[in-house]
């Protein structure tokens, strides 16, 4: 099949039917169809999957071609050209804007091979291990005050608790100033994002006016340059802190000094420009995401009384004492954290390749300079891998094992999320510890849907729990 190349939005092979013409028009459909993917983004994607499939095309005659990817056979061959001169990644203002040049999201080729070479050691083996007692007491400390017949926002603790982890998991901090001053900052700045309307400012460029303190714009980048001070000045502390004769830096497992002191294959270690980006990276991509996910989970589980009977007799059968890397294995929780990003998936799309060639892909033929956006809800909504898709059973994991083209929630091929295994392990003891802490239940019994948040989907705002009653409470481990 030969795409083709339409303004609006097209069937993936045929032309679209022709109703307006010239600039002014096309730009006026381009802008109602970005505030339709920013204001109903779950609705847009289902509405184009009904009407052009599971394979469709945004733009052609005066702009690039884009392509959302439903097809699981064409995500696999773009994870599998990743890597190579194929593909490249494309030039993202919005992500720029939020973690700088150096992120490794916004890296192609060798600069992006080396540092996700640096970045990956600490988020696997023997060090996630020493997360796992982490999660769980942070988990105690942000719901410490939970009182029976409390009403509370679900959302807040569930931030507090992956911005603790991520924090205390990169700068080792337990307590001072400069912890309690970042926690603040980092959560203002997320918030900054946390409507549509606000949102907006990320999608379109003409809104990113900086007028002072007093804009919306203004107060963003006064935040985000703080946030900059604060990085740099640890940074530099802890380079002084490891130029110390007496310090004894293999004893140190936080991910910033891991950081500090890695060597790519030249030797040479990341500037201080390349650590505050992937810093603000880590921070921002290990919180907002995993906090959402938390959240979603907590409906799900309160939502249908029968996932939430499994998961406490899973639980039971391990104990109250129960070491936290046993949880993390337990096969039914697990499978509801995996259904969890099934359903409704954080991140609806993955990052965007660019072809620098034309080439051809499981029988589509794609020109050079299209963006093919594997389309990650599209993907995980389809009936033929997922019968009756919209419904959320956790038991389709434990029948069934997905490729990395047909489960993609952490993106996949050279791009898949490095802290992917820290993120399931948050989800499934901090969910775990609340469970065994406390009994909770949904006050508003009516479904929920996914809302914009920033450049993420995410259980709406206003979602509440309702405390029912404390179980039992675990002293925290002295870390």
């Amino acid at each position: 099949m030969t795409t083709q190349m339409a303004e609006n939005t097209a069937p993936f092979d045929r032309p679209p039917q022709r109703t307006l013409d010239g600039p002014k028009a096309k730009g006026l459909r381009r802008t109602l169809r970005l505030l339709r993917l920013i204001l109903r983004p779950t609705q847009y994607l289902d509405d184009n999957v009904r009407r052009y499939g599971p394979m469709f095309q945004i733009g052609g005659d005066s702009s690039s071609p884009l392509v959302y990817v439903g097809d699981p056979e064409v995500v696999r061959e773009i994870f599998l050209l990743d890597g190579t001169q194929a593909l490249s990644a494309p030039t993202n203002a919005v992500l720029q804007v939020m973690v700088g040049e150096h992120s490794i999201l916004l890296l192609d080729g060798a600069p992006h091979q080396r540092q996700r070479k640096l970045l990956m050691p600490p988020f696997h083996g023997d060090r996630l291990r020493t997360y796992g007692h982490l999660i769980s007491d942070i988990t105690r400390q942000v719901s410490a005050d939970w009182q029976p017949g409390q009403s509370l926002l679900a959302r807040p603790p569930m931030q507090a608790l992956t911005l603790g982890v991520i924090l205390q998991a990169v700068f080792g901090w337990r307590e001072g100033a400069r912890l309690a001053e970042l926690q603040r900052l980092m959560g203002t700045l997320l918030d900054f994002f946390a409507t549509p309307i606000s949102a907006s400012f990320l999608f379109f460029p003409a809104l990113r006016k900086d007028w002072g303190a007093a804009s919306p714009w203004g107060r963003f980048v006064a935040l985000r340059e703080r946030v900059r001070q604060l990085i740099y000045a640890e940074i530099r502390d802890r380079r002084a802190d490891l130029a110390q004769p007496d310090v004894d830096s293999h004893a140190k497992t936080d991910i910033l000094t891991l950081l500090l002191l890695a060597r790519d294959e030249q030797g040479q270690a990341m500037t201080d420009a390349e650590l505050h980006d992937e810093i603000v990276t880590l921070l921002l991509a290990g919180h907002e995401t995993t906090a959402s996910a938390l959240v979603w989970l907590l409906y799900w589980i309160h939502y249908l009384p029968e996932v939430q009977q499994k998961l406490q007799a899973e639980l039971a059968a391990l104990g109250p004492q129960a070491d936290p890397m046993a949880i993390a294995q337990l096969p039914y929780l697990t499978a509801v954290c995996q259904e969890a990003l099934r359903i409704y998936p954080i991140t609806p799309t993955t990052f965007a390749r660019v072809l620098r060639e034309p080439i051809t892909l499981a029988d589509y033929d794609f020109a050079a300079g299209t963006a093919l956006l594997p389309a990650t809800y599209i993907i995980h909504q389809r009936p033929d891998l997922y019968p009756q898709p919209r419904e959320f059973r956790p038991e389709r994991f434990l029948e069934r094992q997905y490729a990395p083209h047909e489960y993609l929630p952490f993106g996949g091929g050279h791009r898949r999320c490095i802290g992917s295994a820290l993120a399931m392990m948050e989800l499934k003891i901090g969910i775990a510890t609340l469970l065994q802490d406390f009994a909770l239940a949904l006050p508003d019994r009516r479904p929920v849907l996914p809302a914009r948040r920033g450049l993420t989907l995410a259980p709406p705002a206003s979602m509440r729990l309702q405390v029912k009653s404390q179980r039992h409470s675990t002293p925290t481990s002295n870390l």
